[in-house]
């Protein structure tokens, strides 16, 4: 049996966010079925920035990615009732607009056993629930474009369309949650996902939480929030690479492979704010360095000195890689025309099924529905969907915090582990506080990201610290850990150890590059996978270098192991038996950096990087308004849009010519087009220009301040910040879930543990130690609340 076999989806989405929701859905074995129009949806004929040409035969790569397994079924209005009695046989409807069935409150509201989960630019609730958006717009909306870029040259898009995929992925993990509770109580459950709240948090590295950990001191209009990392990707002597220096041990190993070991005590070149302040200095240093070798040469050195290192590869370059080629990561479509990221997870290292071919428009128009499976009739209590569940944290950094993140804003009691001789690495990013008290509670994100946890501290390079660790396995569900392999098992903590100590545990294991391949013992972080993946190589200016995006990767790798951890249970529960899944960040960031690997495989296209333009809509930019460094972002997705916009702007010309009227069109004459709007704009004040355009119409927004965040008028009526007042850096704003759900009215109950906070309620309440048990552990270092040393 398929681990969600007896889940029935019902998709009436366009976008893709929805069909990335249900791709993930269906790999897991739920049965999907596709409304579309009797043509069949846009989405067949989509290639990258362009509509496929008519001697295509068939449906394009993306559609087929998304939709392998699925069924289809075509409808119009007039096939209510027909799609009204799939609903009601389903688990599960998306939808990202209103649709034959209405909206999606509607739709909650009249099946309150339903799940319904939505995907829009800014949510279904709030003053811009109607405002026309894309998926550009509300990253400008929600800071994820202000925070990016270098300050000489205009902000930048986390590109490639980033957002969506991982609201699909936030959708995937959201609904799968409300099933699981779903199945026992018979709640439904509205699931409202905003990209614009997505975008926020995973785009910003949580700039607003910083800022107000600053104390929001006076912001100086000439001093920009964007920049950039350094160092992060290089040139060489055939090519980029890239780099990314989290911690002090990175820098200064980057420092020795570059061969200038005078900069680990020269000066302050440890800060990053130094690097930016002298970028020029610092990349001169550098680059004199990495021009004179090769890509593989710096990277095997690298390696050796485990700086995280990775080639910046492009759609058809990462498709050659070793450990890609090795692990078996890109797979054949049914097809056999094109090849495709693999599902990103595996349980028990088995294979995934073999994908069936993506449907015809309406093949399954005259073949009977599916059918659940029975289920209790609504309790309407809507309980926290994952309340009862235990969950061992073994994590650090983002990606890992931000799956266990997820377990516990859902009601799971998850005990984040640590140790003082090595606490979470994130907690070390508060040392830009270090003239403060315990500093190490500083860190934005890891005050964001761990929410609702308890906090322990056990040396598990003590027997003492294992044993005890153990003993916590045997009270939970789910054991999660993002390490490189080599440290759990230098533990004795494999998954044989963890099986033993509890054989219903499911554990999940997110190493950077998997549990084995050429790159198993390397370390990455996001930055690593943005630079791997292709998404480092489509983002930035056109006539610039590749830039990183900046974090989007961990929450997605976070959002793709707490779905398949999901996964996992499910099978658990149904055979008793705990399992292993594997859930590399690598494969995670690849099946969302998708399409220019199918643009090379499918189509021979190597796709690059165009600054703020975008493959859906055409124009798409931002435009710089009156006053310093203020940015209108723009986007044009259909041909309607596009006419509303040459009305606003007074450009009736631009409407007439027949060589605009498609985006292919627009997209030629781009130039002249962003120089039409940049005129208009540029004596605009940009709250007013967007306005201006909104009310025809038109996607716009502010490209706004991420240090400002907690003031958007639609953040602030969604209740995206809530005010946690936290025991060493007192109250804040801090992002909850970027969705709403039934019955929530805020995501987060208590703050993010301080180091080592709940060591006597776990140690002594549940596993039942002495007071003198918890002193002798004390005296002995196994457990503390302070690191080691300082």
């Amino acid at each position: 049996m398929s681990e969600l076999e007896q889940l029935v989806v019902l998709d009436l989405s366009k976008g893709l966010a929805g069909a990335y929701c249900a791709k993930l859905l269906a790999d897991a074995g739920a049965d999907v079925t596709l409304v579309e129009p009797p043509n069949g949806t846009d989405m067949r004929r989509w290639a990258w920035g362009r509509e496929l040409r008519p001697e295509h035969d068939g449906d394009g790569a993306l559609f087929r990615y998304l939709r392998h397994g699925h069924r289809s079924v075509t409808a119009v209005d007039a096939d209510r009732a027909r799609v009204a009695e799939l609903a009601a046989a389903s688990d599960m409807v998306l939808t990202d607009s209103p649709a034959i069935l209405g909206s999606a409150a509607e739709l909650a509201g009249e099946h309150r056993d339903l799940i319904v989960v939505s995907v829009t630019p800014f949510g279904l609730t709030g003053p811009d629930a109607e405002r026309p958006g894309t998926e550009f717009t509300a990253q400008a909306e929600g800071g994820a474009i202000a925070v990016r870029g270098t300050p000489d040259r205009p902000p930048l898009q986390l590109s490639a369309r980033v957002v969506e995929w991982l609201a699909g992925a936030c959708a995937a993990a959201a609904a799968l949650a409300a099933h699981r509770r779903q199945r026992t109580t018979g709640d439904g459950d509205l699931i409202d996902v905003s990209l614009c709240e997505v975008a926020n948090m995973t785009g910003t590295l949580h700039t607003d939480l910083m800022y107000s950990l600053s104390g929001r001191p006076p912001l100086d209009p000439a001093k920009p929030a964007r920049n950039v990392e350094l160092p992060s990707i290089e040139p060489t002597a055939d090519g980029w690479v890239g780099f990314n220096t989290n911690s002090r041990q990175q820098f200064e190993s980057f420092c020795l492979l570059i061969e200038r070991p005078d900069l680990i005590t020269e000066g302050s070149w440890a800060s990053l704010q130094t690097r930016v302040a002298r970028a020029a200095e610092w990349n001169s240093m550098v680059r004199e360095w990495t021009t004179r070798h090769t890509t593989a040469e710096i990277t095997e050195r690298a390696v050796e000195l485990r700086v995280p290192v990775a080639p910046v590869c492009d759609g058809r370059s990462v498709t050659e890689l070793d450990h890609v080629l090795a692990r078996g990561v890109l797979v054949d479509a049914p097809s056999g025309d094109f090849r495709m990221p693999r599902r990103p997870w595996t349980i028990n290292l088995a294979p995934e099924p073999p994908k069936q071919r993506a449907p015809a428009a309406g093949s399954h128009n005259d073949e009977p529905g599916p059918v659940r499976a029975p289920r209790p009739s609504p309790s309407g209590r809507h309980t926290p969907p994952l309340a009862g569940l235990r969950v061992v944290d073994l994590t650090a950094w983002w990606a890992g915090p931000s799956a266990t993140g997820l377990f516990a804003a859902l009601g799971a009691d998850v005990i984040h582990v640590e140790s003082t001789g090595r606490p979470d690495g994130m907690r070390m990013t508060g040392g830009m506080f270090a003239d403060r008290g315990a500093w190490w509670e500083y860190s934005s994100i890891f005050l964001a990201a761990n929410t609702n946890k308890r906090g322990l501290t056990l040396d598990l390079n003590r027997p003492r610290g294992r044993d005890l660790l153990l003993r916590l396995v045997e009270h939970a569900d789910l054991v999660v850990e993002n390490f490189t392999p080599r440290v759990l098992d230098a533990f004795g903590l494999g998954w044989d150890a963890i099986h033993a100590a509890n054989p219903r545990a499911v554990m999940v294991r997110m190493p950077a590059f998997g549990l084995d391949g050429p790159w198993r013992d390397r370390p990455g972080f996001a930055q690593t996978m943005e630079q791997v993946t292709g998404l480092a190589w489509l983002t930035g200016h056109s006539d610039d270098q590749p830039r990183i995006q900046r974090g989007p990767c961990d929450p997605n790798g976070g959002m793709h192991a707490a779905f398949a951890a999901l996964v996992a249970l499910a099978r658990r529960d149904r055979t008793g038996v705990g399992c292993q899944v594997e859930a590399p960040m690598f494969e995670a960031a690849l099946a969302i950096a998708a399409e220019p690997v199918l643009e090379w495989t499918a189509y021979g296209n190597v796709v690059g990087r165009d600054g703020n333009r975008g493959p859906a809509a055409a124009p798409q930019g931002v435009y710089a308004c009156a006053g310093v460094d203020r940015w209108l972002a723009v986007a044009a997705a259909d041909s309607t849009q596009w006419q509303a916009l040459c009305r606003v702007i007074g450009r009736p010309e631009l409407a007439a010519d027949p060589a605009l009227a498609s985006q292919d069109g627009r997209r030629r004459a781009h130039d002249r087009i962003d120089e039409a709007i940049g005129a208009w704009a540029s004596t605009r004040e940009v709250p007013d220009a967007a306005a201006a355009l909104n009310a025809a119409g038109v996607p716009a927004a502010e490209a706004a301040d991420p240090r400002l965040a907690h003031r958007r008028p639609q953040l602030v009526a969604r209740g995206y910040f809530e005010a946690v007042d936290h025991p060493v850096v007192g109250m804040h704003g801090v992002p909850g879930l970027p969705w709403r759900a039934t019955g929530v009215d805020r995501w987060i109950r208590t703050p993010a543990p301080t180091l080592g906070q709940h060591n006597r309620d776990v140690l002594c309440g549940l596993l039942g130690l002495s007071d003198e048990d918890l002193a002798a552990l004390e005296r002995d270092g196994i457990v503390g609340t302070r690191p080691r040393g300082l």
